[in-house]
């Protein structure tokens, strides 16, 4: 009797390690068949972002090979490496276009896609990723409301550090009531990024995309 629980719990056993396996196979399958393609699908999103926000009349490189990546940065709250588009007009520096992270919109972290002229003044803002309530806290993309425009021509010259806040706390910065966390979220990371921006934008300029270096 003790002999045949034995062999049925031993041949269940066998077969929850087959289905595993072959579960484990078939997401592995699937992850390698839609990877590139979520990533391409990403990618074309982002570069539609920065076609609305660096106009082709800003620069006259190839904006999409002139990159580099930067690493991880308390200012930017990325906790990944990014990519850096660098818009040049006549071999001059023109605009970066920075990914930042605003880690504390209402439903967690807001990606953003920050693109300031070369004088530190903001040409625009768009919302890449969000997981803000609909209806509600996703104002913020442009395909919702203009209320993301308004950073654009700000800049650090323009507003003090205590302006760098929506209007209920004393800022500068509209927001729509009932949903202040999450303007509140992308003010402070659009206000951080002109913070790395000041630091950074003439090292980020200069360094050599990979395909310059030998």
């Amino acid at each position: 009797m003790r002999r045949t629980i034995v062999k049925a719990s031993l041949h269940t056993a066998l077969n929850l390690t087959v289905f595993a396996l072959i579960g484990t196979a078939i997401l592995a399958f699937t992850f390698n068949q839609t990877h590139d393609r979520i990533e391409q699908s990403i990618e074309a999103e982002k570069l539609k972002l920065i076609s609305q926000i660096v106009p082709q009349a800003l620069y006259d490189n190839d904006i999409i090979k002139d990159t580099q990546d930067i690493h991880p940065d308390p200012l930017l709250g990325n906790e990944d490496t990014t990519t850096v588009y660098r818009a040049r007009r006549a071999n001059q520096p023109s605009v970066l276009v920075l990914e930042a992270v605003a880690p504390d919109g209402y439903s967690g972290k807001i990606g953003l896609l920050i693109a300031i002229h070369d004088n530190g003044e903001l040409a625009g803002v768009r919302v890449l990723t969000h997981k803000e309530t609909p209806g509600l806290g996703d104002y913020i993309e442009i395909a919702r409301s203009n209320w993301i425009t308004q950073f654009n021509h700000t800049s650090l010259a323009k507003y003090a550090d205590a302006d760098w806040k929506v209007k209920k706390d004393g800022g500068q910065f509209d927001y729509m009531a009932g949903a202040t966390i999450t303007p509140r979220a992308v003010v402070k990371a659009v206000h951080k990024t002109l913070q790395y921006y000041a630091l950074h934008h003439e090292a980020l300029f200069a360094i050599q995309t990979k395909e310059q270096k030998p």
